[in-house]
């Protein structure tokens, strides 16, 4: 429910709501940070994992638990960053997340394959470790994006290696940094590594 919304609720109903209203947590946090001397201010926009209806409900509890938000790109235009494919192996049934927690964001993949309280974490960082300027609003914007990637995309993007590795039997994780850098988290033989790329 949105905030203005259960801000009127509780003009007209119990102080319980009114309650429920001061628990919400902050789903847009701004601040400013210091950049070549000048501080430049910065706005990270978040959903509670309420947001995205198809992740499976034990996933989504384990989320709530651990306090987690989902991070928006600053070039959102619908839910971001919590996405299914076949991380483990082919057809598997597996979801990967970025959850914010006290400011610091960490990539977490849980596998239909294990218990949802036994994520991996790929990596971490602080949110304000992770913002680019957000078009020509001269405010940052946070630019961590995650994807499922086929084995078919992983190969277009390993092109210019020689020799070039053999396609992949299953899904990576692609992970990005917005007009920046991709790379691709790979599952196999029990062990998640990084993907052979051409240098920038």
């Amino acid at each position: 429910m949105k905030p203005h919304i259960l801000a009127l609720m509780c003009l007209l109903a119990s102080p319980l709501c009114c309650a429920a209203q001061q628990a919400l947590p902050q789903l847009d946090v701004s601040g400013r940070v210091v950049i070549d001397g000048q501080s430049v201010p910065y706005l990270i926009r978040h959903l509670p994992p309420v947001s995205f209806p198809s992740l499976p409900p034990a996933i989504s509890a384990a989320l709530t638990s651990r306090g987690c938000l989902i991070p928006q790109t600053y070039e959102a235009y619908h839910p971001e960053n919590v996405v299914h494919g076949s991380f483990e192996s082919p057809g598997s049934s597996d979801w990967a997340v970025l959850c914010s927690v006290k400011g610091t964001t960490s990539l977490l993949v849980f596998f239909a394959s294990r218990s949802p309280a036994e994520p991996f974490e790929l990596s971490s960082a602080p949110e304000t470790e992770r913002l680019q300027m957000n078009g020509g609003t001269h405010v940052l914007g946070f630019n961590w994006a995650i994807d499922p990637a086929s084995p078919q995309q992983v190969h277009q993007a390993q092109s210019g290696l020689d020799p070039r590795p053999p396609l992949i039997d299953h899904e990576a994780l692609a992970d990005s940094t917005i007009d920046h850098k991709t790379v691709y988290h790979f599952f196999a033989k029990g062990a998640w590594t990084l993907l052979a790329m051409p240098p920038d």
